[in-house]
């Protein structure tokens, strides 16, 4: 089993100022999110981490994680569409208020799903085969990703049902490790964003 796996959202874009779902937009990174990339590079370059020797990184192939990947000191990443964000279909770039407009006040992502995109269960099978390599050696694995595949990846390390998910609160430039405990899997740290002050 992984040592660990270590999880880092993107920074900020506009859209994720605005709420805005943004599953294959290809937005880029605001100055602050390239900052904090920055930042969080340099966290991971200290102790206890000192630039994670040895371990194996991989990148949502969107620029907004590839480009916090490279700004935190992770660059020639491999690139995985595992790691790419829900395909939201028609609710792509439109807030949760504006999807309840149309769907009316009860609507919830994590319940209802979304129109001409990914199932719920389509993001549990890619972040099921994130879980499988990253279990698949001795070795940490670190991944730079989006806002709703990596609390479905949480949730999916624990066994848990990928609507468990709603319950794992994830900012951007966050720093999140799922490891072990007793031999079960455990969450370690979660939506840490100590470094960026």
């Amino acid at each position: 089993m992984a040592a660990r796996i270590l999880l880092v959202r993107h920074g900020q874009t506009e859209w994720s100022t605005t709420g805005q779902h943004t599953g294959r937009t290809d937005i880029p990174l605001l100055d602050e999110g390239r900052s904090a990339a920055k930042v969080l590079g340099e966290r991971l370059h200290r102790e206890p981490w000192n630039g994670l020797p040895g371990v194996e990184v991989r990148t949502s192939p969107l620029s907004r994680a590839r480009d916090t990947c490279e700004l935190a000191g992770f660059g020639g990443a491999q690139e995985w569409d595992a790691l790419m964000e829900w395909d939201y279909g028609a609710y792509e770039g439109l807030t949760s208020e504006q999807i309840r407009e149309r769907n009316g006040p009860d609507w919830f992502i994590w319940h209802d799903g979304v129109v001409d995109g990914e199932k719920l269960s389509e993001v549990a099978a890619r972040a099921d085969e994130v879980v499988r390599w990253a279990r698949s050696a001795e070795r940490d694995v670190l991944v730079f990703a989006h806002g709703h595949i990596l609390r479905v990846l949480g949730a999916r390390w624990l066994d848990y049902d990928p609507a468990f998910a709603a319950q794992l609160k994830l900012d951007p430039a966050s720093l999140s490790i799922l490891g072990w405990a007793y031999g079960l899997p455990a969450i370690e740290r979660w939506n840490d964003t100590g470094h960026l002050g």
